[in-house]
């Protein structure tokens, strides 16, 4: 058992060091598995079940999201909260929502700043996307959690580093056939969307469109200062489905 563990570790190891865009897929699995070890999967029996299974869930994302009344009240206590909030996810749909999201815009993206600069950049940008989320909501005693903060964020960098990758987007007035539309069709779409549902969102549970907004406005203003007119632009295909990121 242990050989064959060993072996398996080591192909994983080797696998990942040897793709264009390992920190994308660690980013991937290291969200996949906080989440299957949290109580939000109801795969993990010391959180209890039935009335005790959800005050858990609620004590969990205080812990680690962001509760903005708290961020600003103490931020020297909870000035982390807004790094952690980015690996914990509320639900199946939420989690693999977001990361296939990550995986389809991610691989590219790393591709073309490195492996340390995407590490940074998307830990910075989903910072700065959940912090602006809070500071709009400074008095809101809601947890926010989840990656998809960063996640817009590597969305703005990709619409700016690769304009005609082609996009696989399902339209529901199309009857969700799949359309292929160059990425700067698709993604400032998907930006408005998320202006549009912003404005008519109140306070209370539900998604962060706000921190979608935040976070993408600031990875495609880092890729435009970062990158300028060097930029070289990749047209290769980059499928991916057209809707909300849960936040």
């Amino acid at each position: 058992m242990i050989n064959a563990w060993s072996t398996t570790a080591g192909r994983t190891l080797r696998a990942l060091r040897d793709t264009s865009a390992p920190m994308t897929y660690i980013l991937i699995a290291l969200c996949s598995l906080i989440f299957v070890l949290g109580p939000a999967s109801g795969l993990t029996p010391a959180y209890g079940s039935a009335d005790a299974l959800p005050a858990a869930q609620r004590a969990y994302f205080r812990r680690w999201g962001v509760v903005p009344a708290e961020l600003f009240h103490e931020p020297v206590r909870e000035a982390l909260t807004p790094v952690t909030a980015l690996f914990v996810h509320g639900s199946w749909v939420h989690l693999l929502g977001n990361m296939l999201f990550l995986f389809v815009f991610g691989v590219m993206t790393e591709e073309r700043m490195g492996r340390v600069e995407f590490t940074l950049f998307y830990v910075g940008c989903g910072y700065l996307a959940l912090l602006g989320y809070a500071a709009a909501n400074a008095t809101s005693e809601q947890s926010l959690v989840g990656a998809s903060g960063a996640i817009s964020a590597v969305l703005g960098a990709f619409l700016y580093l690769f304009p005609r990758a082609r996009v696989t987007s399902l339209l529901p007035f199309l009857f969700f056939l799949p359309m292929r539309f160059p990425a700067w069709v698709v993604l400032p779409f998907w930006a408005a969307l998320q202006w549009l549902a912003a404005g008519r969102s109140g306070e209370g549970p539900g998604v962060a469109y706000l921190a979608h907004l935040v976070g993408f406005g600031v990875g495609f203003g880092y890729a435009w200062v970062r990158y300028g007119r060097t930029t070289r632009v990749n047209p290769a295909p980059a499928p991916a489905p057209e809707g909300e990121n849960p936040s």
